[in-house]
């Protein structure tokens, strides 16, 4: 027990490290939030524009909640996406990887840390742009069953945090450029993966690729619970997809950042610089 203790401690104060992090560079948050708001806006008025553009009043009201749902479902995920990946840069810079990864803690302990608070970060800053948008937006969902939304989000939650985990070794091993790779793959993830269109629409070989990401069943179930009042049992095609994604990439995500981080330890990739 007095070990379970020490390592919910230790995943504990990496959320608290964290916490500090995003208080000491508060007018950044404020900026991506402020970002985050704008970009939802931006991209719902694209429906109110359709309207202008000579859609009825029912089929500009229809593609506003769309754009919507796919923008502020799109930010919790890539939110997620972007704590779990980015720290390893955060860290280099603040000049405290070498610390932390030589810690006396098991590294599924660090990881839980910063996974649990990528999704509560994720969370308010979705609730947030959520107000804003419904402040701007004559937005009903008269149909709505908001049970089934809440249980793909968890299910695509953690498969993220598995893609995420995944994508954190880039910059453990390339000091340099791995940032920047981790916004290539989560801009392909943008790409194929239905947030503002229809999966549909896309080239056959992009609908296929489109299978692998786990924002494709997040966005069909969300909007089916909250476009066609369809239940938890109604959406388990979405769903089960979610959870083997996860269970493959959670493991197989911790597995190459050990070996990736042994490696980095052994070749000095360490450094504050690169």
């Amino acid at each position: 027990m007095s070990s379970i203790t020490y390592e919910f401690k230790a995943s504990y104060a990496f959320i608290e490290r964290n916490f500090n992090i995003v208080k000491r560079y508060w007018a950044w948050e404020l900026v991506w939030l402020v970002y985050g708001i704008v970009n939802s806006l931006s991209v719902s008025f694209i429906g109110v524009g359709m309207g202008a553009l000579g859609a009825t009043a029912m089929q500009s009201q229809t593609m506003v909640i769309y754009l919507a749902i796919g923008t502020i479902v799109w930010r919790y995920l890539s939110v997620i996406f972007y704590w779990v990946t980015d720290v390893i840069g955060i860290e280099r810079w603040e000049g405290t990887i070498e610390y932390t990864l030589m810690a006396p803690i098991q590294r599924i302990t660090h990881m839980l840390g910063q996974t649990s608070f990528a999704v509560v970060y994720s969370m308010f800053h979705t609730i947030v742009i959520l107000g804003a948008t419904l402040l701007f937006f004559n937005i009903t969902l008269t149909n709505a069953n908001l049970v089934t939304p809440f249980v793909v989000l968890l299910a695509g939650s953690f498969s993220f945090i598995g893609f995420s985990i995944v994508g954190s070794v880039l910059p453990l091993l390339f000091p340099e450029r791995g940032s920047q790779m981790t916004h290539v793959i989560i801009a392909l993830l943008l790409l194929i993966s239905g947030v503002y269109y229809p999966v549909s629409v896309l080239p056959q070989w992009m609908q296929t690729a489109s299978l692998i990401s786990p924002a494709t069943y997040v966005l069909d179930g969300v909007r089916a619970g909250l476009l066609e009042g369809a239940t938890v049992q109604q959406v388990w095609p979405q769903i089960w997809p979610l959870l083997i994604i996860g269970a493959v990439t959670l493991p197989l995500g911790l597995k190459i950042f050990n070996w990736a981080e042994r490696y980095a330890k052994r070749t000095g990739k360490l450094h504050r610089n690169g």
